[in-house]
């Protein structure tokens, strides 16, 4: 994996599968599919000897736990400043404390403070909002961004699963008073997850905003492990863990797993590498967060990188997962405007090659 994209409109370059540790850790939240450090340490080599650089965390991640095992990986691998360390807060540490928890000044400097104690650093390189609390006020939460930059507590601010209304206010407020910008906005985009492409992918390309995306293979729904059964599903896994927080399977989620199977055995790939890759290549994603139980599978989804979805394999995902997205968002699509805003006429907003891509390497990649 050497080849690198800057994220959003910064200089910030990252690779383009990034490591999720959510998983790191056994205790809080996520401990129903946790690894402990002795487990997880094989995880995080394998993602550096492959080139990985964009590693993914949270205050929240296993109550802590995850920050507190990346920070010593880090520092036993002596790679603290090849790595862009991404951190995230919103969610409680503290249920007794009302300002323990949300977005506000008081909390994300608190959490700034308490990222850093536990990682075993002095700054984060992205810092991002975990989620929306729907109450502090966006300029508020631009401003605190924009002094933990200037205090060189973080690198660069980003947002995580919030509103594209939302997204646009910060990051148009952040331009009109010369602050900070986001130059990432992180969501759940798979196959089965669409939904981001009503304004989300438009809104990032705009405004410029990265787009990284995690469980991009729902959940491990796409990974192929599940098989439909006349009781229901089977299969090992989160899905099928009556401890661990999962998703109904609807019969659409069958409808995409069964041609994402047909075009992964058409490739002779796997049909987690295939859904990845879709991921990885379309508009406005920057970086696809993976996780891993182990290294082999960690080392499978680089896979995802080596090949290329041909056109007719590509329009068969394409079909099959395709949302609806419903009113007024139909009116947005090439088939309306040429049917009601510019009727027989052929519109474009630039000619082709206008403005092609920069690579600087030896090799062009192929996807």
């Amino acid at each position: 994996m050497n080849h690198y994209y800057l994220l959003g409109r910064s200089g910030l370059r990252v690779s383009r599968l990034a490591l999720g540790t959510m998983n790191f850790g056994v205790d809080g939240f996520h401990a129903a599919y946790g690894k402990t450090e002795e487990e997880a340490e094989p995880i995080f080599r394998q993602y550096l000897e492959a080139g990985g650089n964009l590693i993914d965390t949270a205050d929240f991640y296993t109550a802590g736990e995850s920050e507190r095992i990346l920070g010593r990986l880090i520092d036993r691998a002596g790679v603290r400043e090849r790595l862009v360390l991404t951190s995230k807060a919103t969610n409680t540490v503290d249920p007794t404390d009302p300002n323990a928890s949300g977005n506000g000044r008081k909390h994300l400097v608190r959490a700034v403070e308490g990222s850093l104690s536990r990682l075993g650093t002095d700054y984060i390189d992205l810092y991002l909002l975990h989620t929306w609390d729907r109450i502090t006020p966006v300029e508020e939460v631009v401003h605190t961004l924009d002094d933990l930059v200037r205090a060189g507590k973080i690198r660069y601010a980003g947002l995580s699963d919030v509103p594209a209304w939302y997204a646009g206010r910060a990051q148009s407020y952040a331009e009109a008073h010369g602050l900070a910008p986001m130059i990432n906005v992180q969501l759940p985009y798979s196959l089965v997850t669409r939904g981001i492409e009503a304004e989300f992918v438009s809104m990032a390309q705009s405004l410029g905003m990265g787009l990284t995306a995690w469980s991009p293979i729902g959940g491990g729904l796409l990974s192929g492990k599940y098989r439909r059964t006349g009781e229901g599903i089977s299969g090992t896994g989160r899905l099928t863990n009556p401890d661990a927080a999962g998703r109904e399977i609807n019969p659409s989620d069958w409808k995409i797993i069964e041609a994402l199977e047909s075009v992964a055995a058409d490739l002779g790939r796997s049909m987690a590498q295939v859904a990845i890759n879709w991921v990885a290549t379309q508009p406005a994603v920057a970086s696809v967060i993976v996780g891993a139980s182990s290294p082999e599978q960690l080392a499978s989804n680089f896979g995802a990188l080596d090949f290329e979805i041909p056109a007719d394999a590509r329009r068969r995902l394409d079909e099959a997962s395709a949302p609806d997205l419903g009113l007024p968002y139909g009116m947005f699509t090439p088939q309306y405007q040429s049917w009601v805003v510019s009727p027989g006429l052929g519109i474009g907003d630039k000619p082709a090659g206008y403005a092609p891509p920069v690579f600087n390497g030896a090799t062009q990649p192929t996807t």
